[in-house]
């Protein structure tokens, strides 16, 4: 079928709305035709090859919309099903079976190899074929072709036009939190870069009755929605003269826990510096291959610091992403506080306001 698709053909340049073709889904696939795609933070990355994913590449990985068909090994969703799409999984390895399909042995493949495992590509173009099967789904489009490990079935009442970053970006943060920190009521917590990774992260440290939350970002309209959405305190990284002091100010002893979203490694750092005893940091940025950080090992050894990286907030999305729903519609997790509409063909216009500070969180319409 044909299909019209944002393709990335060159590395950190626009976006370029085509017509694809896109092959009729697999015996083991799902057709499902897309109604809103979040943009991750991880798209703008990979479009900028900060991970080498062959081009030409269609991306998107937060995708929401209503299954078209199915092939016919698929007993999981059926054709009219609302559902919101994440990252995918083996099913089968030690990881997976562990209970822990964000650490699949196959994510790579799965999910950012530009291919499906077997080295085909669904979409094609007048030039010849078009990576995708991103995050097994490549979204920015209007239809993609998914499989059962990452399509999440939804209530029929589901808003498709605010869940797609469930798939994703806000299932990052808050399951960060939620799944891994598992912070006591009472505790402390501080948030570096309150984009809509931090912000989940925050809004699920509320929920975890957290009575400590600090936001310490660079734009002061986010500072002002975090604090909208549950922070105790917030620090302005660009006019504070020292940002761990301050920390440690507020809460007395430092930091329970810390969370960064912005792999920056002098802010990875202050992360890591700002924990009280026993503290944990989770680091959840994406930045170029490559990328290392310093941190003083007496610092690890003498206070019992830890430092753990976390992938998809380490969730079950078929379990996770309704544990979200239902905390929204309890009105204890405001997701849709986030999210800027776009219509499709302004997906560069989206980015650029990502990028710059001025959306959290952009969502294109397709429908």
């Amino acid at each position: 079928m044909q299909v019209t698709a944002a393709v990335v053909r060159e590395a950190e340049k626009p976006f370029q709305i085509e017509e694809l073709e896109l092959d009729a889904p697999r015996d083991d696939e799902i057709l499902v035709k897309i109604h809103s795609v979040g943009i991750c933070h991880t798209d703008i990355g990979v479009r900028n090859q900060w991970l080498p994913v062959p081009l030409p590449l269609v991306l998107g990985h937060e995708g929401a919309g209503v299954v078209e068909a199915v092939g016919k090994n698929v007993t999981k969703v059926e054709p009219g099903d609302k559902v919101v799409l994440s990252y995918a999984s083996c099913r089968s390895c030690t990881m997976c079976n562990r209970g822990e399909p964000s650490y699949c042995e196959q994510f790579v493949l799965r999910n950012v190899a530009g291919t499906r495992p077997d080295g085909t590509t669904a979409l094609h173009g007048a030039g010849g074929d078009v990576n995708g099967f991103f995050f097994s789904q490549s979204s920015f489009a209007t239809y993609a072709v998914a499989i059962e490990s990452n399509t999440v079935k939804l209530d029929p009442s589901a808003d498709l036009s605010t869940v797609g970053p469930l798939g994703c970006g806000i299932q990052t943060g808050a399951g960060t939190v939620l799944n891994r920190l598992k912070p006591q009521a009472g505790s402390s917590l501080v948030v570096f870069g309150v984009g809509a990774v931090g912000l989940a992260a925050l809004m699920a440290a509320k929920v975890a009755g957290c009575t400590k939350i600090i936001a310490v970002d660079l734009v002061q309209d986010r500072l002002a929605l975090a604090e909208e959405l549950g922070a105790t305190h917030t620090i302005n990284a660009k006019t504070a003269e020292d940002v761990v002091a301050q920390i440690q100010g507020i809460t007395g002893r430092g930091a329970d826990f810390s969370v960064d979203t912005t792999a920056v490694t002098s802010v990875v750092r202050q992360a890591v510096d700002c924990l009280a005893l026993k503290g944990t940091c989770a680091t959840l940025g994406f930045g170029t291959a490559g990328t290392e950080i310093q941190v003083d090992m007496l610092q690890l050894l003498m206070a019992g610091r830890t430092i753990t990286g976390v992938t998809e907030g380490d969730a079950r999305p078929d379990e996770f992403i309704p544990q979200m729903i239902e905390l929204n519609k309890q009105g204890r997790f405001p997701y849709e506080k986030l999210i800027s509409t776009y219509d499709f063909k302004d997906i560069n216009e989206a980015c650029e306001d990502a990028e710059s500070g001025k959306a959290v969180k952009p969502v294109l319409k397709l429908v």
